[in-house]
Order: C-alpha cells, then sequence, then structure tokens
C-alpha cells in the first residue's frame, strides 16, 4: 500500500520492485522453502517416539546443509543479477534490487531450518512470533530505507525499488537474530530433554542428509512450481503487452498485476498457512504413533476451516474488487477488473495449499508437485496465446490473460489433487456442511454487504462505505457459520480457546449441537 501509492514510485515501481522480487523468491524456494515442513516432519516423527537425540541431529545437519544452499544462491544472485535483469526479464532497472535482495537468501535458509525444527516440537509459535519480528521491521524499514532514499536520490524510482529491497534483507537478519537468540534461551531444556531420549537410533550423517533431501525436494517442488507460476508472469506479460502498449505503459500493467491484484489474491493465503503449517508436523507424528483417527479429524477440520476462508474471500473480493482498489491504492486506482478475474482463484489456491499440507503428512509430496507443474505448463501456453491479444479486441486478453491463465492453473491442480487425496485418505465428509452451508453462508453475506454499501454508498464517503460493509460481511458470516451448525462440537473445541466459545454459544443459544 505504502510503495504503490508513494509519489514517484507507483505501478511502475512495482515492476521494478516485483519482477526482482520472483526471481529472488524462486532462489529462495529452491534453497529453503520446503525446509521448514521437511524437517518439522521428521524431527516431529522422532520427538513422538522420545527420540530427542535423534530430531536434535536433524536439526544440527539440516542447518549445516541449507546454509551452504543458501549461500550458494545468495552468491548465484549476487553475481548473476545483471543477466538476469537485463536478458530474462527485460527490466533493466530491476538489477540493483537483485543485488541488495541477494544475502536474504542465506539468512533465510537458516530461519527455514530453525523454524522447522521447533515446529517439529509443536512449538509454533516460536515461528509465529519469528514471523511477527520479520514482518514488523519490514514495514518500518521499507518506509524508513525508501524515504530516506527518496530525498537522497530526489525520487529516483529505481533506487527505490532497490531499497524497499534491502529493508527485506535487513528485516530477514533480524528474524535470524531473533531465532537464534531464543535457541540460546531454550538450550538447556532441550539438552536435558536429549539425556532423557528413549528409542535413539544412530544414523551417519550420509544417511540424514539424504533423508532430509528426499523429503525436502518433494517437498520443495511445489513451491517451485508455483514460484515459477509467478516468473512465467514476469518473464511472459511486458514481453506480450509491447505487442500493443508502449514499454513504459507494459510495466505499469506488470506493476498492476504484481503490486496490487497478486498481493490481495494471496492475502487469504497468509490466515490459511497456519493451518497448513501445523498440519504436516501433526499428522506426521500422528501416523507414526498409529493414531490414524486423530490424523482424520485435523484433516477434515483443516480442510473445513480452508473452504470457510477461502469461499468468502473469493465471493467479497470480486463484489468489492474495484472499491478495495480505490480504497487501498487512492493515488493508483486501477485495476479493479483484473483483479476481479484474479479472485477466482482465490478457493483453488487455498484448497490446493491445505490439500498440498494433507498430501505432505501422509509422506505423498510428489502429487501436488506433479498436479501443479501440469497447471503450470498450461498457463505458460495460455500466457502465450491471451497476453498479446489486445484487450479492445479480445475483452480477456492482455493483462486479463495472465490472470484467467492463473486461475485455471490452480483449478487443475486442485482437481488432481483432491482426487488422488480420496484414494489414499478415506474422510468422513459431508457435502451439506462442507459445501451447502458455507455456500448459503456466503451468498446471504454477499447480498447484506453489497445492500448495506448501496444504501452507504449516498450517505458516507466511498472508503467508509467500504470498510462498514466489509465489517458487517464479515460479523454476518461468523454468526451464520454458527447458525448453521456447519462446525460440530469437537470442530468447535479445536479452535483455540475452543472450549470457551462453546461454552458461551450453548448458553445464549446462537449455537446448535443438532445438525440444521
Amino acid at each position: 500500500m505504502y510503495l504503490t501509492n508513494r509519489q514517484g514510485f507507483g505501478d511502475k515501481g512495482n515492476a521494478i520492485y516485483g519482477s526482482g522480487f520472483q526471481i529472488y523468491a524462486l532462489l529462495l524456494t529452491i534453497s529453503s522453502v520446503g525446509v521448514p515442513n521437511a524437517v518439522s516432519k521428521l524431527v516431529s516423527e522422532r520427538v513422538a517416539i522420545g527420540d530427542h537425540k535423534g530430531a536434535h541431529k536433524i536439526f544440527k545437519i539440516a542447518i549445516i546443509t541449507f546454509g551452504l544452499i543458501g549461500f550458494a544462491c545468495s552468491m548465484f544472485l549476487f553475481l548473476g543479477a545483471g543477466p538476469i535483469a537485463n536478458d530474462w526479464i527485460q527490466i533493466p532497472e530491476a538489477e540493483m534490487s537483485l543485488v541488495t535482495l541477494s544475502p536474504s537468501i542465506f539468512f533465510v535458509s537458516l530461519i527455514c531450518v530453525i523454524r522447522g525444527y521447533f515446529n517439529g516440537r509443536e512449538c509454533i509459535k516460536v515461528t509465529a512470533n519469528s514471523q511477527m519480528v520479520e514482518q514488523t521491521f519490514k514495514t518500518l524499514l521499507t518506509v524508513i530505507v525508501v524515504e530516506i532514499i527518496a530525498v537522497i536520490s530526489g525520487v529516483d524510482t529505481t533506487i527505490m525499488a532497490a531499497g524497499a529491497n534491502l529493508a527485506t534483507t535487513l528485516s530477514s537478519i533480524l528474524c535470524f537474530a531473533y531465532l537464534y537468540l531464543y535457541y540460546i534461551s531454550v538450550k538447556r531444556q532441550i539438552a536435558r530433554e536429549i539425556k532423557s531420549t528413549v528409542n535413539y537410533e544412530y544414523k551417519g550423517i550420509r544417511k540424514i542428509i539424504k533423508e532430509i533431501l528426499a523429503v525436502s525436494i518433494p517437498m520443495s517442488l511445489t513451491p517451485i512450481l508455483a514460484t515459477i507460476n509467478k516468473n512465467i508472469d514476469s518473464m511472459t506479460v511486458v514481453r506480450g503487452l509491447k505487442n500493443f502498449l508502449t514499454e513504459s505503459a507494459a510495466k505499469a500493467q506488470y506493476g498492476i498485476l504484481t503490486g496490487k491484484v497478486d498481493t490481495l489474491v494471496t492475502l487469504p493465503m497468509s490466515f490459511n498457512v497456519a493451518f497448513t503449517t501445523a498440519l504436516v508436523p501433526a499428522v506426521s507424528a500422528a501416523k507414526a504413533t498409529g493414531d490414524i483417527g486423530g490424523a482424520k479429524r485435523r484433516i477434515e477440520f483443516s480442510l473445513l476451516i480452508t473452504i470457510l476462508i477461502g469461499l468468502p474471500c473469493t465471493i467479497g473480493m470480486i463484489i468489492f474488487a474495484e472499491p478495495i482498489i480505490r480504497l487501498l491504492f487512492p493515488n493508483q486506482g486501477s485495476g479493479g477488473f483484473i483483479l476481479q478475474i484474479s479472485s477466482t482463484s482465490i478457493l483453488f489456491i487455498v484448497l490446493e495449499q491445505t490439500i498440498s499440507g494433507i498430501l505432505q503428512g501422509i509422506g505423498k509430496p510428489m502429487i501436488p508437485a506433479v498436479s501443479l507443474g501440469i497447471g503450470v505448463i498450461i498457463k505458460l501456453i495460455l500466457n502465450t496465446i491471451l497476453i498479446p491479444i489486445n484487450p479492445e479486441q479480445f475483452i480477456f486478453g492482455g493483462t486479463a490473460g495472465a490472470a484467467i491463465s492463473t486461475t485455471i492453473c490452480h483449478l487443475i491442480a486442485f482437481l488432481i489433487d483432491i482426487y488422488i487425496m480420496k484414494k489414499y485418505v478415506k474422510l468422513d465428509i459431508k457435502k451439506r456442511d462442507y459445501i451447502l452451508k458455507p455456500i448459503i453462508a456466503t451468498v446471504m453475506m454477499a447480498i447484506c454487504s453489497l445492500y448495506s454499501y448501496r444504501i452507504l454508498l449516498g450517505m458516507i464517503s466511498e472508503k467508509m462505505c467500504t470498510i462498514i460493509s466489509i465489517i458487517i460481511a464479515t460479523v454476518i458470516y461468523v454468526i451464520l457459520v454458527f447458525l448453521l451448525g456447519i462446525f460440530s462440537k469437537d470442530n468447535i473445541k479445536m479452535i483455540p480457546y475452543g472450549k470457551k466459545i462453546y461454552g458461551i454459544l450453548k448458553t445464549i443459544g446462537i449455537y446448535r449441537e443438532t445438525e440444521i
């Protein structure tokens, strides 16, 4: 929001910032993104049977292994920034951004191993706190660094974009410092657990590295493909748009896609990722101890939560696309139509995210990778066909073509994932609770919020009207979820403070335990 609305940055600045960030994200994914789930899976399996010594040994070897891989990727990005910016993405201004991002890969690789270790120990709060540290400093440093550069450089967009990415590197260093200090603070406790180890099985360093890579590589393939999915846009959008737009206008359109639309569309994933993060070690631990019933309950609950998050976000974003863009980006208000098209992918993306976690937890990490790989190939084909078409000739040409191809990509990946998941996991999923009732709640939410928006629009400013309507939509939706009895008693108790929530709902009569 800050960067897009900052004078001298805008959509063009987002194109420079976003294109550089996507290349960084690809290398980051290769070096570390599959690591937290892989390490948490292996650690949780050892902890579940009392082998704390084996769990800690996995952690020590993983941090050295991925530290070296992260360092190599950092050096590759630092040394190859020029050719990547000039030849690959054809945005020369992104070179400086790539250079400033390069050290971050090394530190994030270490961060991911530490987070994975504590996730495997079911200390999820450590990951949450470290993310709070990272994002808080990233936000503050972005504003501070960009403002300083704007004053010194005379509002040079290229240098400002590099400064924004420098803030990412600095926040990664601070996040690593936090995690390292936390590890030092609990080192004695870990030492006591290691002494109390049972069922320890000696494994050599090479064997452990092979185990870690055997789990992390398949787990990394899905996020790698997801990042390649975004890099397809960075490589094809500007190229394709040049057929009917100037280079400057083409970059601005790409800036709209990556700076506004992608940011808003992926926002629901931020809420859903918490369930996926907790799901992998939980399912792995349940599987290791033979608690199949417990694993199924966690899977069913995660799928239900994902649907309840994804469905209203999809519909709400489609309905309020243009007001949301104008609310968040008042100085750069274009992109509403592209957001509407892209929003159709939200439900498929979050479901794909959760099912991927389920499949990883049961030891089938290659399935989501293959399904997304098929979707990415189809997206590449559609991008090359649709983007070069002038929207004046075909409404779904140009930037809209990239948005459509992304939706189709994730739809295909979701359909393949859920089809195969049903073969491996026999779930008790009632269509009434998982499909019909959420649709009813979402439709009623949409009608009420849209009606309130139209009434308020003539009485107050559009910005306040949008905010109030979204609040009304959220409140109505939450109430309807409980009134329709979508959650069972056990589901509610799986929510943080669930027992208290269930008691309150039962007392005031909002919640009905009997099915509707």
